[in-house]
């Protein structure tokens, strides 16, 4: 997204270092076991379900693995981080998860995405040497993974939400957009519903025009998408497609609509444009969680999920372009709702 580019480039530098330090270390491996104290150089794998560049998510991933690397290092013991991308051909991963576990190169295998707890669930059971860190997943009971899964309900909601408070404002129809990249279950069973729950909290007519791109990159096709539903009346849209969502912002910003971004704050990319951001705080995930592996303390074979009270799922409301796009009384409304979930108030059970 362009709005991380200084960002990405900043990232991209320090995992270069990695990367040939990692390549020096190839087919060396490690023990595994309790990392923490043992002398061992330990080797971590980062698998990218697509494309560095341009995804801040993943961008975020490696950048927290790679935080805690540094750290565990600066205590005198050594790891190293050698970052693989997947490219977009979903049915290449479990081939490419299957080599990196076959080359026991890696003492872990670092990953995110809902689709990956499946291919690494097969993965295992043909490498049950290789352990694995899933964030943005969920794999209960096999002892060789620990995946933490964000409550996106929560996080679709707080998006239908504000897009349907901002909707009001402008006095349209009572229909919100999603574009989405793809079809998959988190997408279908939780963020597109979550996403409309959100919505008709404002008011129970509110109904969800859904979308999709069929790839993560192709900008001009989600372009006309977005188009398409603004010409039927929508005015706020959620775009859910990667590296193509360029194609929804600069297309609502130039025919007079709005955005709420996803994952991570999206207000830069479009300032005013860009009235919404919810997120998960992926690299904080991303930090901790290799830390406590790092420590000997990640409990493999457990499944933990996390939401807005924990941390890891927010919506952005202190950057100074959300104050400027809104209204005081749309963010006043917004803020008393994330209110009720951070007190318990009000309970949205990530499925």
């Amino acid at each position: 997204m362009k709005a991380g580019s200084i960002f990405s480039h900043r990232l991209h530098r320090h995992l270069y270092l990695y990367l040939f330090s990692a390549l020096l270390c190839m087919g060396c491996g490690g023990e595994q076991g309790d990392a923490s104290g043992t002398g061992t150089t330990h080797s971590i794998g980062v698998f990218i379900p697509g494309v560095l560049s341009g995804s801040a998510v993943y961008e975020m991933l490696a950048s927290g693995v790679q935080k805690a690397v540094e750290e565990f290092a600066s205590s005198g013991e050594e790891a190293r981080v050698l970052v693989i991308e997947g490219g977009y051909n979903q049915a290449e991963w479990e081939t490419k998860v299957s080599v990196m576990a076959a080359s026991r190169s890696y003492d872990l295998i670092v990953s995110s995405n809902p689709s990956l707890p499946v291919i690494v669930n097969n993965v295992s059971a043909k490498f049950p040497y290789q352990r694995f860190l899933l964030l943005d997943g969920e794999l209960e009971g096999n002892s060789s993974v620990y995946s933490m899964r964000y409550n996106q309900r929560e996080q679709a909601y707080m998006a239908g939400y504000i897009a349907a408070l901002q909707t009001e404002e402008m006095n349209g129809e009572r229909r919100i957009g999603l574009i989405a990249a793809q079809e998959y279950p988190v997408m279908n069973q939780i963020i597109l519903p979550g996403y409309l729950e959100g919505a008709q909290a404002v008011n129970d007519l509110f109904q969800v025009e859904f979308r999709l791109v069929g790839n993560w990159f192709d900008a001009v096709k989600a372009g006309e998408l977005a188009a398409d539903l603004i010409a039927r009346g929508v005015n706020v849209i959620l775009c859910v497609s990667g590296s193509a969502n360029e194609g929804v912002v600069q297309t609502a910003e130039n025919l007079g609509a709005k955005v709420v971004w996803f994952d991570v704050n999206g207000y830069g990319v479009r300032p005013g444009t860009v009235i919404g951001s919810a997120v998960l705080r992926q690299e904080e995930a991303a930090y901790f969680q290799t830390m406590r592996y790092l420590k000997g303390e990640l409990p493999f074979g457990k499944a933990e999920a996390v939401g807005v009270k924990d941390g890891y799922v927010d919506f952005i409301q202190d950057d100074p372009r959300y104050r400027a796009a809104l209204s005081f009384a749309v963010r006043e409304k917004q803020a008393l709702m994330i209110k009720r979930i951070h007190s318990g108030d009000l309970l949205l059970p990530g499925g």
